[in-house]
């Protein structure tokens, strides 16, 4: 069982790159395209995230080694990530206009197919150890920081998405914005890491278990 969880993983980690490279080649044409724009689209780092952790886990998966605890901690980090991406876009962005130089495929498998795929594997690829609570912390790092980022420093030249618009939308209700998807975050960091304690499909005998590393990070 494990190397079905290890190939489906890097399956999708290919799948994103693919996605990703495509949506990138096709942004060039672009006149207002910008390296670091493209690249600073949460959507476009999450994914990215999600497919390192992705090709990790199958070596690990392969190898017949155990999943460290510091790997599943980033595991379950970036599948709450890709869960964000997938409820904010099907929520705020989907219905709207893709743009003239976005490719509809890539679209779908980046902001649909692997946020559905990162949250059924963890849910139901039982080849973890059980996260502390008190790592709920750690999810939040990156979002934090991305958010910052994109707010105080890169407002006036890059705004990613509509909803974080301050000269449109004014201050106000972006904070609110803000506000809704970082209790968002907490909430599926807390559900990730409840679910890391349960387990559907074991990966079978030949995983190799360690009682000691039961609890990542502890």
């Amino acid at each position: 069982m494990r190397y079905l969880f290890a190939a489906l993983r890097l399956i999708a980690a290919v799948a994103i790159v693919i996605a990703v490279v495509a949506q990138w080649i096709e942004s060039q044409r672009d006149p207002n395209y910008f390296f670091f724009n493209f690249f600073g689209y949460f959507t476009i780092q999450s994914n990215l995230f999600i497919a390192t952790a992705f090709v990790i886990l199958a070596f690990y998966g392969f190898s017949g080694r155990l999943t460290p605890p510091w790997l599943t901690v980033v595991h379950g980090a970036t599948v709450t990530y890709m869960a964000t991406t997938g409820v904010v876009y099907n929520l705020l962005l989907a219905g709207g206009p893709l743009g003239d130089f976005n490719v509809p495929w890539s679209n779908d498998i980046l902001h649909r197919w692997i946020p559905l795929f990162a949250v059924l594997q963890w849910i139901l690829f039982g080849d973890r150890s059980r996260i502390a609570w008190k790592r709920l912390w750690l999810f939040l790092i990156y979002p934090v920081v991305w958010l910052f980022v994109i707010l105080a420093i890169r407002q006036r030249s890059f705004v990613p998405y509509p909803f974080l618009d301050i000269q449109k939308l004014g201050g106000l209700e972006v904070f609110f914005y803000c506000i809704g998807i970082t209790a968002f975050i907490v909430a599926m960091s807390a559900i990730v890491i409840a679910l890391s304690r349960f387990a559907i499909l074991r990966p079978g005998a030949g995983q190799r278990t360690d009682e000691r590393a039961r609890v990542a990070s502890t």
